[in-house]
């Protein structure tokens, strides 16, 4: 890296008769000659600093060439791009904030430019703020005196920019639909302009006392809109989440910091916390992960809290909801047998790839969704949504102190996992016990009608090769689980989508649906789609993962392919029909049946942690107490590991039951 000029050559080239941008590098430079090194402290910033002020303080023609050049810097650029918008979005989108945070990472600036917020992006770096925050008051008066800042013009210039977009980013339709209405109707957006124009022209008379009156009651407006904005924020959570609204709350929040740090320099109030805010802004708002982190956690909630509503019905706590879902679970390996049979009918058409996939991805579609209809379950879709309802059980851990307390939370939350566990084991235990020896006996029964079995002996093979230990199954298992988790995400997209657009009453209430349909039935479509919108959402979107997105991948050379535990005992079990007994005298076979085993652990294990990660990070939840977690969980397995398997024991009835 080229080495910085010395202090000589840098104050040589502050001179005000030069062009724009060759007196504004100079200033530039001489931030970062200020600027302390890599393994140098704020000291040495603040030791340089002052020798600078001392030489300036020798050298009078110095300085006054210096505040000149100062003065015209604030003449001929725009204060309010860096008082006002700076650190903040202009235009209220989450995707052009995001294309505006990469150009400002990835592309470089200059200082040609009549910008003030432009210049101070590309003078400061988020370290400065320690080297500045160093300095003592004697050194911050002789710098503000040097920079000659005009503080209150400047101030009250923003302040007007900031109240009139403040006032219509809180008017907005969308933002005034959701506030609560006491809110909305004492209109404090709308007062902020005609407050800050007062506030200005009772300072700019020299009246201080009517000037305290209007600073006071701005800031009691300031606060009204802050409510008025939370309440925004509470409804969203109520009723759906959109990304785009909670960016916008989140610009309207950081415009109305401004305007109090703002109202505050404008009163006299020094000029440093702003600059020291302004550059912890300017370090903030080149991070893209940030962003996403801050804007999407807010939706992650929402989808892992309606992912926990659904995922409580997954979880069984008594022996009778435990043979309710073997039950179920069986029902739900019914149906995946015939797609099984489907599956291997529909490679018999040897379609493109695409359509080939499509057709897959539709067979799976159709058959989890008439598995939903017919309130039996497919054992793999359960972990993402129960693992949101798990999380939901650490929250109890937040805050607590009292010793039992935490013990208490603790016991509860390994009971749930045990019950957890137990369910994903009688749910792929349904489903198995059913679709492998209904394949089988399909296999067997067209065999004793003298028909073609549903698939040949190099069919078989290929199967049998498949689903090889020392194959890639178990890493397609894995990839598998990360689809299973994706569609526990479009499923709770889909459903907040479908609560924050308010469909479920604009399909009970619209009224060409209710002369197509009648009152009552609209009435009912109205609530059958809202109980099953997620449902379908979820058993469709994986369906059509499960088929076409090894097409898309394989179009890319990318060799992903997926494994499902249900799926692959079918395709074994009809290698076996096909083959005959013998096979099971050969270790291939077993080594297949281990590696079903392992595809079951791995569909279940990877959607759930993913599921369980997200939920943790949607409820701001960090586990404090993870030691204690897993010292509670090893000595559940220790004591009473068939608890992890078998269903509790059944409770005597009490002397008043009998």
């Amino acid at each position: 890296m080229q080495a910085l000029p010395t202090l000589n050559t840098l104050l040589a080239r502050l001179d005000p008769a030069a062009v724009r941008a060759e007196r504004q590098l100079a200033l530039v430079q001489l931030i970062a000659w200020l600027r302390p090194g890599r393994h140098e402290g704020a000291e040495m910033a603040v030791l340089r600093l002052q020798q600078l002020l001392q030489r300036l303080d020798d050298e009078p023609a110095l300085r006054e060439c210096v505040q000149a050049l100062l003065a015209l810097l604030w003449s001929e650029s725009d204060g309010g791009s860096l008082l006002a918008e700076y650190g903040l979005a202009r235009r209220l989108s989450l995707l052009r904030e995001l294309r505006r945070r990469a150009a400002l990472r990835w592309l470089p600036g200059t200082p040609d430019t009549d910008q003030l917020g432009a210049l101070f992006e590309l003078a400061f770096r988020p370290a400065d703020a320690a080297w500045l925050a160093a300095l003592d008051k004697p050194l911050q008066a002789r710098l503000a005196e040097l920079l000659a800042f005009p503080a209150r013009a400047q101030a009250l210039d923003a302040l007007a920019l900031l109240a009139n977009e403040a006032a219509a980013e809180g008017q907005d339709a969308e933002l005034r639909g959701r506030m609560d209405p006491a809110l909305r109707q004492a209109q404090p957006f709308r007062q902020l302009p005609l407050t800050v124009a007062q506030l200005a022209q009772a300072l700019e008379h020299g009246a201080e006392a009517e000037a305290l009156q209007h600073a006071a009651y701005l800031r009691a407006l300031l606060d009204a809109c802050r409510r008025a904005a939370a309440s925004v924020l509470s409804h969203l959570e109520s009723h759906g989440v959109s990304i785009d609204l909670v960016f916008t709350l989140d610009q309207l929040d950081g415009r109305l910091e401004r305007l109090e740090a703002l109202l505050n320099l404008a009163l006299g109030g020094p000029a440093l916390p702003l600059l020291l805010r302004l550059i912890e802004l300017g370090g903030a708002q080149r991070g893209i992960r940030p962003l996403l982190g801050q804007h999407f956690q807010l939706l992650a909630r929402q989808i892992a809290e309606r992912s926990a509503e659904t995922g409580e019905h997954y979880i069984t706590r008594s022996r009778s909801e435990y043979f309710d879902m073997l039950r179920r679970a069986a029902g739900g390996g019914l149906v995946i047998a015939g797609t099984t049979v489907l599956k291997f009918a529909l490679a018999a058409l040897a379609l493109s790839p695409f359509w080939g996939g499509f057709a897959a991805g539709l067979n799976y579609a159709v058959s989890f969704v008439l598995v939903m209809l017919l309130h039996w379950t497919v054992a793999t879709k359960q972990p993402a949504m129960t693992a949101p309802a798990l999380a939901d059980s650490l929250t109890a851990l937040r805050g607590l102190r009292d010793e039992a307390a935490v013990t208490q939370a603790v016991e509860g939350f390994v009971d749930r996992v045990a019950a957890l566990i137990r369910s994903q084991v009688a749910g792929i235990v349904g489903n198995v016990a059913v679709c492998g020896p209904l394949v089988l006996l399909l296999q067997l029964l067209l065999q004793g009608l003298g028909q073609a079995p549903v698939i040949d002996a190099a069919k078989a093979r290929y199967v049998l090769d498949s689903l090889s230990l020392l194959g890639p199954s178990l890493l397609f298992a894995a990839f598998t689980g990360v689809l299973l988790f994706g569609s526990s995400l479009i499923a709770g997209w889909a459903e907040n989508a479908f609560v924050l657009h308010r469909l479920d009453s604009a399909l009970r209430w619209n009224p060409r649906l209710q002369a197509l349909l009648g009152p009552e039935r609209a009435q009912r479509w109205a609530r059958w789609w809202r109980a099953n919108v997620s449902g379908l959402a979820a058993n469709i979107s994986l369906g059509f993962l499960l088929g076409l997105v090894p097409v898309v991948l394989g179009f890319f050379g990318l060799g992903l392919d997926v494994r499902h535990v249900t799926l692959s005992t079918g395709q074994l079990a009809a290698a076996l029909g096909t083959l005959g007994s013998g096979l099971l005298r050969e270790p291939a076979f077993w080594s297949c049946v281990v590696t079903v085993a392992g595809i079951g652990a791995l569909n279940v294990g990877v959607s759930f942690w993913l599921a369980f990660r997200v939920a943790l990070r949607s409820r701001g939840i960090r586990l404090h107490e993870r030691r204690r977690i897993a010292q509670a969980l090893r000595a559940r397995l220790r004591s009473a590991p068939l608890s992890f398997v078998l269903p509790p024991p059944a409770q005597a009835p009490s002397t008043g039951d009998r």
